[in-house]
């Protein structure tokens, strides 16, 4: 199974993201934000990072790069697609997912591990978790938190579209304590922690993050 992870410039966790997808057992394809194609990869990856040095807004120049053309065009059609962190910022900024992300609360840069609650398990990125499972992985961002209007919150809430929630303390003053929603079908996630920080038990603090990769593999095989 093919798996794209872009780099945009400023990405940093790039690399990261594509030994996470090694790890779990996929062939990992490097994109590039200039990309005319996805080069025939089943799912894609926006990792975590400064695109475009955060500019305007985070994720706002990257939105308009060449290959989020051809991705929005591939998660309308059903292709999985996981944001994570600045990926997450650029889901919402391309209208893939509702909702922004702003400055943290604290105003401070944000890093450590964080315990997480997986309360969607209906994508591709987390059937492999049982619901309400407990995880922890790691949190650094600065602008990490998640607001939409009321209506926007309480769909999400209503349709089962928070993926994650934050566990113990908010570390960014996230609404609702999200730390992660879906869209309606399921195939497109955001997640502003970072589970390709947490594959491997020689680095910690958990393998946990890698079930979001290993859920992947087998969801696409079922498909």
């Amino acid at each position: 199974m093919r798996v794209g992870v872009v780099t945009f410039p400023g990405s940093l966790d790039d690399r990261d993201a594509a030994r996470a997808v090694r790890l779990a057992g996929g062939e990992p394809v490097a994109l590039w934000h200039a990309d005319a194609d996805l080069h025939g990869v089943d799912a894609v990856v926006l990792p975590g990072g400064f695109s475009y040095g955060d500019y305007l807004r985070c994720g706002a120049i990257a939105r308009f790069a060449p290959v989020m053309e051809r991705i929005v065009t591939a998660a309308e059609a059903g292709m999985p697609v996981l944001g994570i962190c600045n990926g997450f910022q650029i889901l919402c900024e391309a209208g893939l997912l509702p909702g922004a992300l702003i400055r943290n609360s604290s105003r401070t840069f944000v890093c450590r591990d964080q315990r997480l609650r997986i309360d969607s398990v209906d994508t591709p990125w987390t059937s492999g978790y049982s619901p309400g499972a407990e995880i922890v992985v790691p949190i650094k961002n600065g602008e990490g938190g998640y607001v939409a209007d009321r209506e926007t919150l309480d769909e999400l809430e209503a349709e089962g579209r928070v993926v994650a929630r934050y566990l113990v303390d908010n570390p960014n003053g996230s609404y609702r304590d999200i730390a992660g929603v879906r869209n309606r079908r399921g195939n497109v996630v955001g997640l502003m922690p970072h589970p390709e920080h947490a594959v491997d038990p020689l680095t910690g603090p958990s393998v946990d993050g890698l079930v979001f990769f290993t859920s992947l593999l087998a969801a696409v095989v079922a498909a």
